[in-house]
């Protein structure tokens, strides 16, 4: 057995150079036994008969995806046992299957997506639920919070508290590492208690006293608040420990306040990250078409949302304005939501693809239609969209977003004109795209088949009920 030893539970970079050298060197995957500095990380793997330094990274003579190692970078984040060896067992048979990342229902692939998607949405957390505290110190002010993630995330999601929080000297706490910002450098420290967080400050007293001027029992739904934020992240948040007091005088003023209660089941939890998916999705490069392109194109609607469309990827002006379906494909679909009796403020609209791809002609820039690599790789963030969102209805307009939602291909002539379950809940309904319609060259039939799009909306829309 051969002994691969990481200094960190998220040590990335190490495992990359460790798998690079086992991998150039043959070393096959059952053989290698993963730890972090002399604690043995895979909790199955048989003791090993052998202890040898981490090879060095020579390289293993072929390239892997870009998808791989995006979803690496993740995975090494979480706290399953088992991590690091189903990744060097991926990048394995990568070396024979070079198009394993594009099977979703291989069991390894399923299995890493998995343990990717947890993660993921403990970032999320993360990032909805930390309360700062103001203390004084030496220096001035400085913001504690205290947080207990379920994975080893706090040094990747560091970046992200630094860019939103970049002049405040700040601190967040957790058991097994803590973060510290100054103002100009992220420093790290050792693994705190709750009781070394402050309790509280003059600026958590003036948002309690507002949260009591904004309760609504309505909107409280303890189910989706368990679901949504766990009772150990409530300790985090002031306005929890106000709930059960104002719960149990609002009894007599509930009835007056039941048209809210859809708006609020979604919760202000779900607008937070919903913003904080947004503003990471403005930097994202998980694949090359960020480079040309002017901006990221991110979803828009409430998130409160019961139907939800996606499209291919933002066209011409799309990719201006910074909005989906705000150019000629984008007037066709409101004019046949509007006789589909769809508002489309009450939906929300998003594409398969973020970044627009294209061709440039002269000053003209011309779409291209996106391959299934660039597909794959911005899967994940229509995935968090449909996570925070949870539509009941789901509507795909052409092949590339059928595909991004369902992982495969669909053929639109099969599939259309019934409704569908979707791999991770809902119901999915495949249509054309607006921009094929506008594609016919001969008048006559383009009535026709706009005719069909309206009606392919308004069987979606009648499922909602």
């Amino acid at each position: 057995m051969r002994v691969a030893a990481l200094a960190d539970p998220d040590d990335f970079e190490g495992w990359r150079d460790a798998a690079r050298g086992l991998a150039a060197e043959g070393v096959p995957p059952d053989a290698v036994v993963w730890q972090v500095g002399d604690v043995p990380v895979d909790l199955f793997a048989g003791a090993p008969d052998e202890t040898a330094p981490t090879p060095a990274a020579t390289g293993p003579g072929f390239s892997v995806p870009r998808a791989f190692l995006d979803v690496a970078r993740i995975v090494v984040q979480a706290r399953d046992p088992e991590r690091f060896a189903l990744l060097y067992a991926a990048l394995d048979r990568l070396r024979r299957e070079p198009k394993l990342m594009e099977d979703a229902a291989d069991p390894l692939i399923k299995r890493l997506d998995g343990i990717a998607k947890s993660v993921r949405r403990d970032v999320h957390k993360m990032r909805a639920f930390v309360r700062f505290r103001e203390v004084e110190d030496g220096e001035g002010s400085r913001y504690v919070a205290f947080f207990e993630p379920d994975h080893h995330i706090v040094r990747g999601n560091a970046s992200f508290f630094v860019n939103r929080f970049a002049s405040m000297r700040w601190s967040i706490l957790t058991p097994e590492v803590s973060i510290h910002w100054d103002g100009t450098t992220l420093s790290e420290g050792p693994g705190a208690a709750r009781g070394d967080a402050p309790e509280g400050d003059p600026i958590e007293e003036v948002w309690k006293t507002y949260y009591r001027s904004i309760f609504n029992p309505a909107r409280v739904k303890v189910g989706a608040m368990l679901r949504e934020m766990p009772r150990k992240y409530w300790k985090n948040m002031p306005e929890t420990a106000l709930v059960p007091e104002l719960l149990a005088g609002a009894q007599a003023r509930e009835s007056g306040m039941i048209e809210t209660a859809r708006a609020a089941e979604i919760g202000d939890n779900a607008g937070a990250a919903w913003d904080a998916l947004r503003e990471e999705a403005r930097g994202c490069t998980r694949c090359h078409l960020y480079k040309p392109a002017t901006q990221t194109v991110f979803g828009e609607g409430p998130v409160s949302a019961t139907m939800m469309f996606v499209g291919e990827q933002p066209g011409d002006q799309e990719d201006l304005a910074g909005k989906p379906f705000v150019g000629p494909a984008g007037q066709m679909f409101n004019r046949a939501l509007a006789q589909a009796g769809i508002d489309r403020s009450e939906a929300y609209v998003t594409n398969s693809v973020k970044h627009f791809k294209f061709e440039q002609r002269g000053k003209r820039r011309i779409h291209a239609k996106p391959d299934t690599g660039e597909i794959n790789a911005c899967r994940w963030w229509i995935d968090q969209e449909r996570m925070l969102l949870r539509p009941k209805v789901t509507v795909a307009l052409g092949a590339t977003a059928a595909r991004s939602l369902f992982g495969k291909t669909m053929t639109i002539g099969a599939s259309r004109g019934r409704a569908m379950a979707l791999p991770d809940g809902g119901e999915a309904w495949i249509t054309v795209h607006p921009s094929y319609l506008l594609r016919l060259p001969d008048p006559a039939a383009a009535e026709v088949e706009y005719g069909r799009f309206v009606e392919d909306l308004k069987m979606a829309h009648a499922a909602l009920g």
